[in-house]
């Protein structure tokens, strides 16, 4: 089936372009979407005569996008989730966890917006592309913890803590405790 792109489509093509498309595609994802609309001879005029009302429309939603990109530039987002001793998440993060966690620092991101590439199912730092609009895309760093403290400590460190990690520093702040108190007497002494 061959239909006319009303917005670029990724991997594709951009808007205008008559495209060969299976069946399905079309009749599931680009037509409901208001993606595309079949290439007859009355939808091509039709559309040549609303390309540059199309096209305007489609430069005021870039630039619009453009600007919440540059808000969002190196956000992080922190989704607490539990996990096993390993690190492995009892369930998995949706983009819906995502676009939750975003909205929650205070930016307005669909669900559908989110693209995780693959199923993130551990703890740990991501990086998810959230598409603003066809053309505009940004990364976004989702860390996965246990708790806040986790999170920060991951974050610091760059990468997935453990429960051994945790403990770790546990310990080692017990140890710093008796040092520093014998630091301070002997520089009264």
């Amino acid at each position: 089936m061959e239909v006319i792109l009303l917005e670029r489509v990724e991997k594709l093509g951009q808007m205008g372009q008559v495209v060969k498309v299976r069946p399905g595609f079309a009749r599931n994802y680009l037509l409901p979407q208001k993606k595309a609309m079949r290439a007859t001879k009355a939808n091509m005029a039709f559309f040549e005569k609303q390309k540059a009302h199309l096209e305007a429309v489609n430069l005021e939603r870039r630039k619009d996008a453009e600007q919440v990109a540059a808000k969002m530039n190196d956000v992080t987002v922190v989704v607490i989730r539990q996990a096993g001793e390993t690190g492995v998440l009892y369930g998995s993060v949706t983009p819906r966890d995502v676009a939750d966690a975003l909205d929650a620092a205070g930016y307005k991101v669909d669900r559908k917006q989110v693209s995780i590439e693959t199923p993130i199912k551990t703890l740990g730092l991501f990086k998810l592309r959230v598409v603003l609009h066809p053309e505009v895309s940004i990364s976004v760093t989702v860390n996965v913890a246990r708790s806040q403290e986790e999170a920060e400590l991951q974050l610091s460190r760059g990468g997935m803590v453990t429960a051994a990690d945790l403990r770790d520093d546990d310990e080692d702040e017990i140890e710093e405790a008796p040092e520093a108190a014998e630091a301070e007497v002997s520089e009264e002494g």
